[in-house]
């Protein structure tokens, strides 16, 4: 007697199929959900944490601030808020004064870095292969050396005595060294240039997907390159603006370093006054206070215009 075995049946196509999208859905919902959990630890609990501490009341113990919830006899619980921190930023002039100041010199620096960070994208977009990458090189290079080296370094080059006053004394353009240093030419200076490398990325990352056949087309119907550019080269570049003045402005508001060595103390922005109210008065509610006034102020205006762009462009879609 033969014994004829029955064939195991093949997974039907349609069966395939769905199995594939379940595990690209599940693969893409994986690859999605890190960055959420990358947020929450490392923005949103923080923030909360110092949202904590900006609502408790000073305290001379260790930490420096009160409880938010306090237990009582017979377990009942107590929930003390101090919005008095708040309403002490606002009534004090000193810090609104230090918020203007911290987002004038950050919104000049980066005007500046925007001037001379666009020539530079531009340029390097527009070299040969190999200039591209040694100009690249050449703006990267300064990550790879210390930040306080290179503030340093600029303390020794605007100094009374340092090297820019001796090479104009010996070009004889001044007869006595111009005071460079302790002012906020010396915080100008040090911000556009640690931050303009930053404004040049973006930029170069955008205008190296710009077809150049617009331009081609624009001066065979006759416009001049001028005209070419600020009718089609600016507007196309206008998303690597955006993206590199954040880059420039955002950490240039909440500066600290570059104020405290090159300003020397005269310069007063949001980053030195949260460290004197951290570790000079020890008021470590009014500090975090000063820290979530800053971060609504610099968040919520990006949130908004990042709103209406989103909506500009599905309309014009």
């Amino acid at each position: 007697m033969t014994d004829i075995s029955t064939p195991t049946p093949l997974p039907r196509p349609d069966l395939l199929t769905r199995l594939e999208q379940r595990a690209q859905a599940a693969w893409r919902s994986i690859i999605v959900f890190i960055p959420y959990v990358w947020l929450l630890v490392f923005f949103l609990l923080p923030f909360f944490i110092v949202g904590k501490i900006s609502l408790a009341e000073t305290k001379i113990a260790s930490p420096p601030f009160s409880n938010l919830i306090e237990w009582a006899d017979g377990g009942i619980m107590t929930i003390r808020l101090a919005f008095e921190n708040f309403a002490y930023i606002f009534d004090d002039d000193l810090y609104l004064s230090t918020y203007l100041n911290s987002i004038k010199i950050s919104t000049i620096s980066t005007i500046f870095c925007l001037l001379i960070g666009y020539p530079i994208a531009y340029g390097i977009v527009r070299s040969d292969p190999l200039a591209k990458k040694l100009l690249l090189f050449a703006i990267i290079l300064p990550f790879w050396t210390s930040f306080l080296l290179r503030v340093y370094a600029w303390m020794g080059l605007l100094a009374d005595q340092g090297t820019v006053n001796n090479l104009l004394i010996w070009m004889g353009l001044i007869d006595e060294p111009i005071r460079m240093l302790y002012n906020e030419f010396a915080v100008y200076v040090g911000i556009v240039y640690t931050y303009v490398p930053f404004m040049i990325l973006p930029l170069y990352a955008n205008m190296e997907k710009l077809d150049g056949t617009l331009n081609e087309a624009a001066a065979d119907l006759g416009a001049k390159p001028m005209t070419t550019f600020f009718t089609i080269t600016l507007p196309l570049t206008t998303p690597g603006i955006v993206a590199g003045s954040l880059l420039v402005f955002i950490p240039a508001t909440g500066e600290y370093v570059i104020p405290d060595l090159l300003g020397g103390g005269n310069v007063l922005m949001i980053g030195r006054l949260l460290y004197n109210e951290f570790h000079a008065n020890h008021d470590w509610p009014v500090a975090s206070a000063v820290a979530i006034v800053l971060l609504i102020g610099l968040v919520l205006p990006m949130t908004l215009y990042q709103y209406y762009q989103g909506k500009a462009e599905a309309g014009s879609g």
